[in-house]
């Protein structure tokens, strides 16, 4: 939990049971296309609403993690919940990220599968650096480091791509990226009635 070991976290997070579901925006949004703003105020009822808003989003959208101009909200600032390569599961939130330069001999360019809960069904194979080290602050205003490898460090590495404003349709080639845009029309609403589904149940 926030980069520290903890013996055991529920499988439905504290954040996602007090937060409340959010629309998701989606590919075309201008919010998804613009860098967004520091986190300033830190410590506020606001940011900690916001936080678990975020949770409870993620949760019942199934996403590995979740940006704040996801939500609509033109924040520096995403959260996670995600068990990675070797089964250890990562849970918390970052504020106002900034990505390390991990040196070359310590990472590798990895292709793996990737999507987007604002590109909402399709997967496509994009190139990352497989360890990451981001580095922000929590809720609070503390300082936080977090390192990831594998999946983590592409979910990293995914996520603060969202708060300068990028996809990772944008790391695609034109054909790779107008064929997952084609394959999103036919599965968004699908989807989305996955997640509203989630969503009742959950009582959200």
């Amino acid at each position: 939990m926030q980069g520290e070991p903890v013996a055991s976290w529920p499988l439905v997070t504290p954040e996602t049971e007090r937060g409340r579901v959010r629309r998701v925006t989606v590919v075309g949004e201008e919010i998804l296309r613009r860098r967004c703003r520091p986190v300033t105020a830190f410590g506020t009822p606001g940011l900690s609403a916001l936080i678990d808003d975020m949770f409870a989003t993620n949760h019942v959208a199934r996403g590995a993690a979740i940006a704040a101009n996801q939500v609509d909200v033109d924040l520096r600032l995403f959260v996670w919940d995600i068990t990675d390569d070797w089964g250890v599961r990562h849970v918390g939130h970052i504020a106002n990220p900034v990505l390390d330069e991990v040196p070359q001999e310590h990472r590798r360019l990895v292709e793996e599968s990737e999507g987007c809960l604002s590109v909402p069904g399709p997967y496509r194979v994009v190139a990352r650096p497989d360890r990451t080290v981001v580095r922000g602050q929590d809720w609070k205003g503390e300082p936080l480091t977090i390192e990831g490898r594998g999946y983590f460090a592409r979910c990293l590495q995914h996520e603060t791509d969202h708060l300068d404003g990028r996809l990772y349709l944008d790391r695609l080639a034109q054909r790779e990226r107008k064929s997952a845009l084609r394959e999103m029309a036919g599965s968004r609403d699908e989807v989305l009635a996955r997640r509203a589904a989630l969503a009742r149940e959950l009582g959200k």
